[in-house]
């Protein structure tokens, strides 16, 4: 486990370099997008996944990590270095705070609740302009730099999304193989069978509720720090069911399908540009067939021909009886 990080990290750099060399401007940008996305979503994985937390709100912590940045490189001169991870903890602290009333409730009430969170999230964002500027946002976010080489333009901000993507996946993935994450999914199969046999479910539930924060809040520093400005429309509760909805369709409860799920449906509106705005159509009835017929998302897609293919192989490896 220990090599597959700075495997894992390499693999990343190699995919974006590969990625940069065959894709213009416009689409880099794109797969910029969806590299931000594919961290966030990851995070949600943790809540909605692993622990079965129902969260419609988790655009208002990607929104904070996007803010908190924002406005300590923009108000108090700081180094996007030293902002990112003021913004990460402060948002983790928020999410600790919220976390631990929000997460009494369950099912759709706890649903309704993370939206309305969203909500209000979007209603300060918008009214407090001496401190986020309102409507306005925030602009002249400072470019991330190493030294004085600038990490602002697509190829070289992918290179980073990338390296930044793979560290987050494998820590996921270590935490999915560990102790926490198999306590996570026990919570989410069933509470009481859980605190039966020793689990501490509300230190679990706000646990998984604060990771999936940290992941939103590093994914909003990169949306910052990718698009040099941020405001409230950028952050809705549109934006927390489009996280779900990628998840849906990458497979909950996968890392990979985190991220297959947020590039696919990154660039599934410009793939369908064509069908203007019956797009909203098409992409009600792709969700209403992954519900249906696909509800393991992709990643179980992948799964289930490698079984069948294997099922195929040792079909074919048996000898036939002879009388």
């Amino acid at each position: 486990m220990a090599m597959r990080v700075p495997l894992a990290i390499a693999a990343a750099i190699l995919l974006g370099g590969l990625v940069a060399s065959v894709l213009p401007e416009y689409y880099l940008r794109l797969f910029n997008l969806s590299v931000i996305s594919a961290v966030a979503v990851i995070g949600l994985n943790f809540a909605f996944g692993y622990a079965g937390l129902i969260s419609l709100g988790h655009a208002a912590f990607v929104g904070m990590g996007a803010y908190g940045l924002a406005i300590l490189t923009t108000a108090c001169n700081w180094s996007p270095w030293l902002a990112m991870p003021a913004a990460i903890m402060a948002t983790s602290a928020l999410a600790a705070l919220i976390g631990y009333p929000l997460l009494r409730l369950r099912g759709h009430y706890l649903a309704l609740a993370t939206l309305g969170l969203n909500v209000s999230f979007y209603i300060v964002t918008s009214n407090w302009i001496g401190l986020t500027g309102g409507t306005n946002g925030i602009a002249r976010i400072p470019e991330l730099a190493i030294g004085s080489l600038a990490l602002s333009g697509e190829y070289r901000f992918l290179c980073v999304a990338l390296v930044v993507l793979a560290v987050v996946a494998a820590l996921a993935a270590m935490l999915h193989a560990s102790r926490h994450g198999r306590e996570m999914m026990a919570v989410r199969d069933d509470e009481i069978a859980s605190e039966m046999i020793g689990i501490d479910v509300t230190r679990v539930k706000i646990t998984a509720f604060v990771l999936s924060a940290v992941y939103a809040a590093i994914a909003g520093c990169l949306f910052a720090l990718h698009v040099r400005f941020v405001a409230p429309e950028d952050f809705t509760y549109a934006h927390s069911i489009t996280y779900l909805a990628m998840l849906i369709v990458g497979g909950e409860g996968t890392i990979v399908g985190a991220i297959l799920g947020a590039i696919l449906l990154t660039f599934l509106p410009e793939w369908l540009r064509f069908l203007g705005t019956a797009y909203l159509l098409f992409f009600g009835l792709l969700m209403l067939c992954i519900l249906v017929f696909l509800p393991t998302g992709l990643a179980g897609l992948g799964r289930r021909l490698r079984r069948l293919r294997s099922r195929r192989t040792a079909s074919v490896g048996v000898p036939e009886m002879t009388s």
